[in-house]
């Protein structure tokens, strides 16, 4: 496609009148029918370095083919096509929110070629349906965007068992040109990456951004106790009405903690985001945080369940109550704030006793092989004729004094693990955003397809990020570590 059609389609149906450099690379080199691994913070238009080429492929080929965009989030890919359905861009989605009367009917228009871009999880491509209709779309698809790819990976985190297998999602498609977008990924998971997807180095070259933003103004702080937490994060948010967010690990600490902020700053907002909250509290909190304004004084307590997709571009600080489990998780949250380009403040604080907490999360996404086994034992003792969750296993091999602390949190990890062998298999999904849900027997499993060094070798390589993390207070340019640690 010539240049100038490129222009044409970015003004007419974008509004936008040229390209940021990197942009331009990674959409010419799609053009060009090659694939990409992109690394940019969201904000810096990654979203349209797929949506451009895919409108401009499908016009290439005569108004046949769909882009098909695999997004983790619910809330991103809804934001996201009701952007593009505002620039009269033919887009939808299907995900677990949309009932099966609305689902058979988008189903219908993509079989028919009517979307230019489709979003869904990758957990739908395990749908028949989903199948049957992109099997039926004039020209196929043209081009596969895969949002979030890390994903992906076993190294790095947040990882989806169905993303595991876009390699194998991807030849079903017919092999499209692909591209795999993040905010952030060190060398081994762009390296992950590549291998899950079947392609070398050089069928994906890396486009990749500065990991250096100087408008962010990066610091830690060692501290020795909620109190002191306190103070940091008063005096923070004192020096601006702007929003802000404030991340905590544990749930439980989140909400005390937001009782004391809000007996040390009386006149703020406080708000709150969980993993637990109602549905409908967690729109009305993501709702209140979009449109809070500069002057609001919106101060925003916060899991890392908030903020992958979400761009709202003043922020003008992120503080880490609770230090996080990896550079790259790190990296992503501080990434949320200045995307405006004014200076914003990013704090760390440290806490040894919250070294604990971390610690514990890392034992409960790495369960032993002998623990794996007692699941699997508890699930053929008495679901090898009815599905079951994660709450129906853990009163039987957790015990009551642990069930509902935060060592229950180890049976979704088991559960994955097993389905990954193929020893369980879902039979439903209870969230999209994590993959979780039901699931029911397949088969038994022998105690030599669990490998102990195996786990123990992932284990100590999860500590070992969280160790990064503990450098990372200690370093004297918290910048220049961090532009080390990615190595891009």
């Amino acid at each position: 496609m010539m240049q100038t059609n490129l222009d044409t389609i970015l003004q007419s149906r974008f509004g936008l009148d040229a390209l940021r450099p990197l942009q331009a690379k990674i959409i010419h080199n799609l053009m060009d029918g090659s694939d990409a691994l992109v690394v940019m913070p969201t904000g810096s238009g990654k979203s349209l370095c797929f949506q451009l080429p895919a409108i401009a492929m499908r016009e290439e080929s005569g108004g046949e083919g769909v882009g098909l965009v695999f997004s983790p989030l619910i809330a991103l890919m809804e934001d996201q096509v009701a952007a593009l359905r505002k620039k009269g861009i033919k887009a939808s989605f299907v995900n677990s929110t949309v009932r099966k009367q609305e689902r058979l009917k988008r189903y219908k228009k993509l079989a028919a070629g009517e979307y230019e871009l489709f979003y869904a999880t990758p957990e739908r491509m395990e749908k028949p349906d989903f199948r049957q209709a992109l099997d039926q779309v004039p020209g196929g698809v043209n081009l596969l965007a895969i949002d979030e790819c890390h994903c992906v990976t076993k190294w790095g985190h947040d990882l989806r068992p169905a993303y595991q297998k876009i390699g194998e999602f991807r030849k079903q498609l017919g092999e499209p040109i692909t591209i795999a977008l993040t905010a952030t990924a060190t060398k081994p998971v762009r390296e992950d990456i590549r291998a899950v997807l079947g392609l070398s180095i050089d069928e994906m070259p890396l486009f990749a951004a500065p990991v250096d933003r100087p408008n962010l103004k990066l610091s830690s702080s060692v501290v020795w106790d909620d109190g002191e937490k306190i103070e940091h994060i008063k005096a923070i948010a004192s020096k601006t009405n702007a929003t802000g967010i404030v991340y905590f690990t544990l749930i439980k600490n989140l909400e005390q903690m937001a009782d004391r902020l809000q007996e040390a700053m009386p006149g703020r907002e406080i708000e709150m985001y969980h993993g637990r909250l109602p549905p409908r509290e967690r729109t009305r909190v993501y709702d209140r945080f979009i449109e809070a304004g500069p002057d609001d004084g919106l101060i925003l307590l916060a899991t890392n369940a908030f903020g992958m997709g979400v761009d709202k571009p003043d922020l003008r600080y992120i503080v880490h109550g609770q230090i996080p489990a990896s550079i790259e998780a790190y990296h992503q949250e501080v990434g949320r704030a200045g995307r405006d380009g004014e200076d914003s403040i990013c704090e760390l604080l440290y806490c040894q006793d919250d070294l604990a907490i971390q610690q514990e999360f890392i034992r409960w996404q790495n369960p032993s092989a002998d623990f794996l086994m007692s699941v699997m034992s508890a699930i053929e003792a008495r679901y090898t004729e009815d599905d079951f969750d994660d709450d129906d296993l853990r009163l039987m091999v957790i015990g009551k004094g642990h069930a509902h602390g935060m060592g229950g949190g180890i049976m979704d990890y088991a559960l994955i693990r097993l389905a990954e062998l193929g020893a369980i298999e879902l039979t439903s999904i209870r969230s999209e955003t994590q993959g979780r849900g039901r699931y029911r027997f397949v088969r038994s499993l022998d105690d030599d397809e669990l490998d102990p060094a195996q786990i123990e070798e992932k284990r100590q390589r999860d500590l070992m990020r969280l160790l990064d993390v503990v450098k990372l207070t200690k370093a004297e340019s918290i910048p220049e570590f961090v532009s080390d640690y990615f190595d891009l």
